[in-house]
């Protein structure tokens, strides 16, 4: 992924027409017109989303903003409200959201996400939760959830009290400041004909058109993540919006990359008092710089700076180590691409894989992230600088490898075996590295590369995502792949797993997300990236260029 580059066009605002008034005894209608504002730059400040309030407790901020040191970059809006949350927010007026069964067992603390507005239960939504309560799977986890938040919020409520709303504060969620409703009644849901009445999704399309009339004059507005309902909604002139509190960027392209370039007069204005010394650590000669200028305050601690010349001047590779203020300390890299310091046999062959491979040997850093798309290199450097970690400088005892078993196609059914056997079809992308990373070796002859392919196995242990739970790995190396199929609580489940000594390595591809449910926006490898940012013993580096072959190199650019 190159690094981020800023729009050039200037914004395209909607005219004052366009937005809708509410006037006392008229319901606000939106329009069909598929006018929507173009996409802002990222200097200029986005509207908001329909649900403002972050996925992280107790925080305040907007999820599409990257949070610099001492700035706030908006990224592009690319989901705008509909006309009639834009109406509301004009008059300052309370919203009344009305929520599908899907954004229930998406996230189940929704409830409280919606801040100073209220939130609408219809009968159809609770039925729905009703039917998918029972399983282990972890939309059963979040509908049980969901229904004992209610049961708590119900409890102690008078009957006529419900009709008038409870608290959604009650249970100590301050930041939820509206009231939550449940229809008590039966409505006079009328549906265009065609529609089939006994669908629950028209159901519930029928309540929002009846809670139009009842209550004219405020903003109804259904939330939901199932497209198709969105659409149709829409179609009926109700306005409707997709739930994305728990997307952590609406543009990807605005994901941190965790290497910056510096411009060419770098050195000119940031040398002034600067200082500079040599170290030696762990057998390698460091060169240190501590200096100030205007760009120190947008760079974070653990990432990558380089300048490229192009008048024929020595290229400059650094890693921020400090941030003070205005003064940061850079350290120079170990440079992976030259022979003498290949890992396991393997030397970086471009300036990202060389990034990636400090962090992957620093022992300071315990946790890295990898992402890039197929074929730069994330599995192979991964395992080389785990095997060299294990069985060379024996900084940790094992490797352990895991990844989400969610398959491309069809499944092709239950497999037999141990959970080692069950898991081996799943890591066929190790195999094949393990298989280049033995082929190095050309002197030790046939016996000699069994043996050695012997005992890298019996170093490296592979898991299932699913029993994970309650372990604590202590020195171990820890390698989880395609982690871009991980939801954000299963991420925090893995990554708490690590005990003392422990490094863990995620490796992932944004675009090659195969779980149904995950958007680029909300997949787990894009909330950690952004998370763990700026950490002193965390690191990310994007992989630009593939290195696999000419052929997939072209298949990744016209495909």
């Amino acid at each position: 992924m190159p690094l981020p580059k800023l729009p050039s066009k200037p914004a395209t605002l909607l005219s004052p027409s366009d937005y809708p008034k509410a006037e006392k005894g008229k319901s606000v209608k939106p329009s069909i017109k598929l006018l929507e504002p173009a996409a802002a730059p990222a200097s200029a400040p986005a509207s908001a989303p329909a649900v403002e309030a972050p996925a992280a407790r107790g925080k305040a901020i907007t999820p599409v903003a990257e949070k610099t040191r001492g700035k706030s970059l908006k990224a592009v809006e690319t989901r705008p409200k509909s006309s009639t949350s834009r109406a509301a927010d004009k008059a300052g007026g309370s919203k009344l959201f009305v929520l599908d069964t899907n954004v229930l067992m998406h996230d189940p603390t929704s409830l409280f996400r919606f801040e100073e507005h209220d939130v609408y239960l219809p009968m159809m939504t609770l039925e729905e939760l009703d039917n998918h309560k029972k399983g282990m799977s972890e939309v059963a986890r979040n509908a049980r959830q969901v229904s004992r938040t209610l049961d708590a919020l119900v409890a102690d409520t008078d009957d006529n009290a419900i009709d008038q709303g409870i608290p959604l504060a009650k249970l100590g969620n301050k930041d939820a400041r509206g009231r939550l409703f449940f229809q008590t009644k039966l409505q006079n849901v009328t549906l265009p004909e065609g529609l089939p009445v006994g669908k629950a999704d028209n159901q519930i399309l029928g309540v929002v058109r009846a809670l139009e009339d009842q209550y004219p004059g405020r903003a109804i507005v259904l939330v939901s993540k199932d497209i198709n309902m969105r659409i149709k909604a829409r179609a009926m002139g109700l306005p409707a919006e997709e739930y994305f509190n728990d997307h952590v960027l609406e543009d990807t392209d605005l994901l941190y990359s965790g290497i910056m370039q510096l411009p060419d007069d770098f050195w000119n204005k940031h040398g002034k008092g600067m200082e500079s010394w040599q170290e030696s650590k762990n057998g390698t000669g460091y060169t240190y710089y501590r200096l100030t200028g205007p760009l120190v305050p947008a760079m974070l601690v653990n990432q990558f700076v380089y300048m490229e010349p192009t008048n024929g001047e020595a290229s400059f590779y650094g890693h921020v180590l400090e941030i003070n203020g205005k003064t940061a300390v850079i350290r120079t890299l170990r440079d992976y691409s030259h022979g003498k310091n290949s890992v396991w046999g393997i030397t970086a062959r471009n300036r990202e894989q060389n990034f990636a491979l400090n962090l992957l040997m620093d022992p300071e850093c315990d946790f890295v992230s990898l992402l890039g798309q197929a074929g730069t290199g994330k599995t192979l450097l991964a395992l080389a600088a785990g095997l060299t970690q294990v069985l060379e400088t024996k900084t940790y005892n094992e490797i352990i490898v895991t990844r989400v078993t969610v398959p491309v196609g069809e499944d092709i059914g239950f497999l037999p075996g141990t959970e080692e056997e069950k898991m081996s079809p799943w890591m066929g992308a190790f195999d094949d590295n393990l298989e280049v990373l033995n082929k190095s070796d050309n002197d030790a002859g046939e016996w000699g590369r069994a043996a050695t392919q012997d005992l890298i196995r019996s170093r490296i242990k592979i898991k299932s995502l699913n029993f994970m739970r309650g372990r604590t790995f202590v020195s171990k190396y820890v390698i989880i792949d395609e982690a871009q199929n991980l939801t954000p609580k299963q991420m925090k489940t893995l990554i708490t797993r690590a005990g003392p000594g422990t490094k863990i390595v995620c490796l992932g591809n944004i675009a090659q997300i195969d779980t149904p449910y995950l958007t680029e926006g909300s997949s787990g490898l894009t909330y950690v990236v952004d998370r763990f940012k700026g950490w002193s013993h965390g690191g990310h580096v994007t992989l630009a260029r593939g290195e696999r072959s000419r052929l997939a190199d072209h298949a990744s650019d016209v495909l």
